[in-house]
């Protein structure tokens, strides 16, 4: 009577290995060393960060390069999946990449979802206006007056921002990202609340028509990092990867080349 038991029990033990061959193997370090690929999510639209050029449909920034030196560490190819801020999570969540990268805020929400790298950047919100309107726009309550237009780009950290910020200013959602700041340059509204980064890059791409306002002072306090799916091994690799780097001065080198 032991023998059918015994029989019984080693197939039960055999299934779940049985199961595990042919269940996908689940996103993380070893996925992509098997793989042999680093799937990186990216919006293509946040200068200096990410910007896909839609002629040729390569990506270019101070992030895709990190991207890029982070891919060589870990000995695969780079496959840069575009993906839009309304989507990011919808796309992370779906697996479709393993890490976002391309100006991405640490938030609580994104937390749940998945890990994120050592922050690489301190950051804040800060408006940008013409030159001739920076004066007035130096704090929130200078902001949020009935007759202030502030454009926004949908789905991300400044549009949540705008809303949890201003209750009198009027907010208009932009859609075109790599097309925003042209409106308030072109005076169709008032200014822009986005990252001290962004606004001086952006203050250097118009000089003397767009200019940051007080970008060493942002409103909020804020962090970019890479945003990894919940494996502790590809976490571990980046942060060293990271780490290194910085110590290298090879993250030097990559932001000079972009924001100096």
């Amino acid at each position: 009577m032991l023998r059918p038991l015994v029989v019984c029990l080693g197939l039960l033990c055999l299934a779940p290995a049985a199961i595990a061959r042919e269940a996908p193997s689940a996103p993380g370090l070893d996925a992509v060393l098997a793989a042999g690929v680093l799937r990186v999510g990216s919006t293509g639209d946040y200068r200096p960060f990410s910007y896909k050029d839609p002629a040729s449909g390569e990506f270019s920034g101070f992030d895709i390069d990190q991207a890029k030196s982070l891919a060589e560490t870990l000995g695969v190819k780079l496959e840069i999946v575009p993906t839009t801020w309304s989507n990011l999570s919808a796309d992370f969540e779906a697996g479709k990449f393993d890490v976002a990268m391309g100006g991405v805020s640490v938030t609580f929400d994104r937390q749940k979802k998945g890990l994120f790298s050592s922050p690489y950047m301190r950051e804040g919100k800060t408006p940008i206006a013409r030159c001739a309107d920076k004066s007035k726009f130096q704090t929130l309550q200078d902001i949020d007056k009935p007759g202030v237009t502030v454009v926004a780009n949908p789905g991300g950290t400044n549009e949540k921002f705008a809303r949890a910020s201003l209750k009198q200013a009027k907010i208009v959602i932009f859609p075109d990202n790599t097309k925003i700041f042209d409106e308030v340059a072109a005076g169709r509204a008032d200014l822009m609340m986005t990252d001290a980064s962004e606004t001086l890059y952006q203050e250097k791409l118009h000089p003397g028509v767009l200019c940051a306002v007080h970008p060493d002072k942002p409103f909020n306090f804020a962090e970019k990092a890479y945003w990894l799916q919940r494996d502790i091994g590809l976490k571990g690799f980046v942060d060293q990867w990271l780490h290194q780097s910085i110590e290298t001065g090879a993250y030097q080198k990559i932001y000079d080349k972009w924001f100096k």
